[in-house]
């Protein structure tokens, strides 16, 4: 999937950290491991995957990476679950039940399990821990959503499941539930090496911004994501809309859609509606190969925003922490983990508290340069690749040695 080795991380992370993970999958070569998820392309676990299971096997890990199969029912189903584990109400009809049943247990009945080690990524996989009895492994579910006031009646199906796992990791303290079973905070991360983040020259950048006819004239205040009613990117071209009446500025909305993502086209006809032609809003739907555009876009960017209503961790936010880039972010799900208020970013509560910061950013941009600096050397601190590999290693650890003492090195 890469060619990039994991030494090549040692510039950035330091020799201290490569030591570390090398001395901890020393006592792990030999395990096998699988990771489990909805979609081979578009969003945050994806990313990560790509290049989390080449490190793994590297280090001597065998890890896998199983995508689950699914027609276009069963991907409505799991949006409307995802939805209200964010909070929307849901009623759970039977019908929504069996087509999400039958579809996880026609792929468990094609899975091979005989890892040592399961990560189930989010609720789409949730069901395969029916088969915990059949094999030797220690299950994990890994929920990377923010579940913090979910729908009660979708919670408490879904609780049924997780309460089986031997663990559970969240991407935020607040998202951790009442269960019985050890709960894990684990961060998401970005990959500094890959396209999406690596420097780039400055002709290149140029070429992309010419590619999508952005000028450069003023201003540029940027939102990468998918276009979900959850990025509220609607709400994003109200903000910027209050904000140009003070400082001229121009607006581009980044984003794809993702294959378990069945409303996005629904979404992107909202925008548009609510872009009215405007020349200095430039709304782009990009594929899932865009990841080099989309860095020249948050390199090219004066502000870059994530007004998401709710948000697992958000990590365009992170990616645009990576290039020194100020933030202004939606006090909800990881963002908060990431952005501490006035040090490493800004943090909003409303469509009104968004323009108010980008009109102040854009008038002082000394404070908006010292914010990019520090939120920099935040994520090169908590929020890289090599960090993450660091915590699976861990856990690896922990789940085999259950009760006993385990040395944070």
């Amino acid at each position: 999937m890469s060619s990039v080795r994991l030494m090549d991380y040692e510039p950035i992370a330091g020799h201290q950290t490569m030591e570390e993970l090398y001395l901890l999958a020393e006592g792990l070569k030999g395990r096998r491991v699988k990771m489990v998820n909805s979609t081979a392309i578009g969003g945050g676990v994806a990313e990560i995957l790509h290049r989390l299971v080449p490190l793994l096997n590297e280090l001597g890990i065998q890890t896998q990476w199983e995508v689950i199969k699914g027609g276009e029912d069963f991907f409505e189903v799991t949006k409307k679950i995802h939805n209200a584990l964010h909070g929307e109400q849901l009623s759970l009809t039977p019908r929504m039940k069996e087509i999400f049943l039958e579809v996880s247990r026609e792929n468990l009945k094609e899975t091979a399990l005989d890892q040592d080690i399961i990560v189930i990524h989010d609720p789409q996989g949730i069901v395969y821990i029916e088969a915990k009895n059949r094999t030797d492994a220690k299950w994990v579910w890994r929920c990377h959503i923010d579940i913090s006031n979910p729908d009660e009646e979708v919670w408490n199906f879904l609780k049924g499941y997780v309460e089986q796992f031997d663990s559970a990791l969240f991407s935020s303290p607040r998202f951790s539930k009442g269960l019985p079973i050890p709960q894990f905070l684990f961060f998401p991360s970005i990959d500094p090496l890959s396209d999406k983040n690596r420097e780039l020259e400055e002709e290149f950048i140029e070429q992309v911004l010419e590619q999508f006819h952005i000028p450069r004239d003023k201003p540029m205040i940027t939102q990468v994501s998918r276009f979900d009613r959850l990025k509220d990117p609607v709400g994003v071209i109200k903000a910027y809309r209050m904000a140009k009446r003070y400082v001229d500025c121009r607006l581009v909305l980044a984003g794809g859609a993702a294959s378990d993502d069945p409303e996005g086209e629904v979404v992107l006809d909202e925008v548009r509606a609510e872009a009215k032609e405007d020349p200095d809003v430039h709304i782009l739907l990009l594929p899932p190969t865009s990841s080099l555009e989309i860095n020249a876009l948050q390199r090219a960017s004066t502000i870059i925003l994530q007004k998401s209503v709710r948000e697992g961790f958000g990590l365009t936010v992170t990616e645009a922490l990576w290039k020194k880039k100020p933030v202004i972010g939606s006090a909800v799900g990881g963002i908060p983990a990431q952005i501490i208020p006035n040090f490493t970013g800004v943090l909003v509560y409303s469509i009104e508290g968004t323009a108010y910061q980008i009109r102040y950013l854009l008038s002082h941009p000394e404070i908006a340069k010292k914010l990019g600096e520090y939120g920099y050397e935040y994520v090169r601190e908590e929020f890289l690749i090599t960090r993450k590999l660091r915590r699976y290693l861990l856990l690896f650890y922990v789940l085999f040695h259950p009760g006993k003492s385990i040395i944070n090195l």
